[in-house]
């Protein structure tokens, strides 16, 4: 099979390609190797997907030619996944029109060069956010709650990207399927968030910042899982124009104990400077995952404890700590 990815050097999409190719399968991958945090970690993780089987281009999402030219010569490929997008909640208060070239405009420039090229694809699988949820109060958080009022504009675009699908499928008849992932973490995990950033920091000696004084619960969810939920409901038989899915360990974690599990994991107490409520950010988040595993059988299967352990053990061999 044939798999076009965008966001290939991303954190999720290298996994993804990384499981893909491991079972024999062509990947096609696209990225535009953005500096939002280091290049060299992305060109590592290409470095490992480099194979017969795998074709990378270096191209935006936004550039409507670039992907059209791409879509066309790979016109043969049997599923497209969507990764690709501007992430980051605060640096989306610092830099908005990264957020609308990348996340919005390069949502509609996918869906509309896959609806010209890609006849065989039976639907678009891209990646949405539980950011919006925003300050849910009810939990878990259900893809039946209402998502209307977002906390930043990260989660403004990634609402917006469900809207564009929405719309393509009742105007182009083009079915896709959205997945809102819930904090996801492993090896070669991006180094903007805080399990990474405060693994640099506790080996350190370095202070780790927990806002709201460390009450905070985020729903951790470790990336084989969220990779085995991507390739289920890819291939999930069952047509329908237009779903979303929570994809999430249904298990919120306070910050605190993550910091624990963190600390016996890498065998060093943490300096913790404790702050307020930061913009943008949210309390609580709490996937509902019945609907994910009733339509494609999701079930997470790895506890904070072995996801971190599993991290720690990556972290400390790439960075020779």
């Amino acid at each position: 099979m044939k798999y076009i990815i965008t966001g290939a050097a991303g954190f999720i999409g290298f996994h993804l390609a990384k499981k893909l190719l491991s079972e024999g399968n062509e990947v096609v991958g696209i990225d535009n190797l953005n500096d939002y945090y280091s290049v060299k970690l992305k060109e590592d993780r290409l470095k490992i997907l480099e194979n017969k089987n795998f074709t990378f281009y270096k191209a935006d999402i936004s550039d409507s030619k670039a992907i059209d030219d791409i879509f066309k010569k790979h016109s043969d490929a049997n599923y497209l996944i969507h990764l690709a997008a501007q992430a980051g909640v605060r640096y989306s208060l610092e830099n908005p029109i990264a957020y609308a070239n990348s996340n919005m405009l390069g949502q509609v420039v996918i869906f509309d060069a896959a609806f010209r090229n890609l006849k065989n694809i039976p639907q678009i699988v891209y990646a949405s956010s539980s950011s919006v949820y925003g300050h849910q109060e009810k939990t878990p958080f259900s893809e039946q709650d209402r998502v209307d009022k977002p906390v930043s504009l990260y989660a403004a675009t990634k609402k917006s990207c469900e809207l564009i699908a929405e719309s393509f499928a009742a105007t182009h008849n083009l079915n896709s399927t959205g997945l809102r992932f819930f904090t996801v973490y492993g090896e070669y995990g991006r180094p903007d968030m805080a399990y990474f950033s405060f693994s640099d920091n506790i080996l350190s000696g370095k202070p780790i910042k927990l806002f709201n004084d460390g009450n905070l619960r985020r729903d951790f969810t470790y990336v084989d899982d969220i990779i085995s939920g991507i390739i289920s409901v890819t291939h999930r038989t069952k047509k329908s124009k237009h779903e979303v899915f929570n994809l999430g360990n249904n298990k919120p974690v306070e910050l605190k104990y993550f910091v624990e599990v963190l600390e016996n994991a890498l065998g060093k107490k943490a300096v913790i400077e404790y702050l307020p409520m930061q913009k943008g950010d949210v309390y609580q988040t709490y996937a509902d995952i019945s609907l994910a595993e009733k339509e494609f059988g999701f079930k997470p299967k790895t506890s904070i404890e072995e996801g971190l352990g599993k991290f720690v053990k990556w972290y400390k061999e790439y960075f020779k700590r």
